[in-house]
């Protein structure tokens, strides 16, 4: 998976791949439902726990463990968005 392309621009097949790395064991919940509603890299950025359950994943822990990881995208998000305004700022 190329990490240094933004999660906001992943396609859904990006967003498969990348949930087949991180959460395996949901694959299989979560492959059909993100196909059926076109769940994009920006759509997964926005996930809340009522979308998990509405997408399949019931259990709260395994919520939070795929919320914890979507969090950590939007960070990633947040840091190459400021990487890119300071670079402006600094640039001769």
């Amino acid at each position: 998976m190329d990490l240094s392309k933004r999660a906001s621009s992943w396609s859904v097949e990006e967003v498969l791949e990348w949930v087949k790395e991180q959460h395996p064991a949901h694959m299989s919940t979560l492959q059909k439902a993100i196909i059926k509603h076109d769940i994009s890299g920006r759509a997964l950025l926005r996930l809340k726990e009522h979308h998990l359950e509405l997408l399949g994943v019931g259990d709260e822990e395994q919520q939070q463990e795929i919320l914890q990881d979507v969090l950590l995208l939007r960070v990633q998000e947040e840091i190459n968005d400021l990487d890119g305004i300071c670079s402006d700022c600094f640039s001769p």
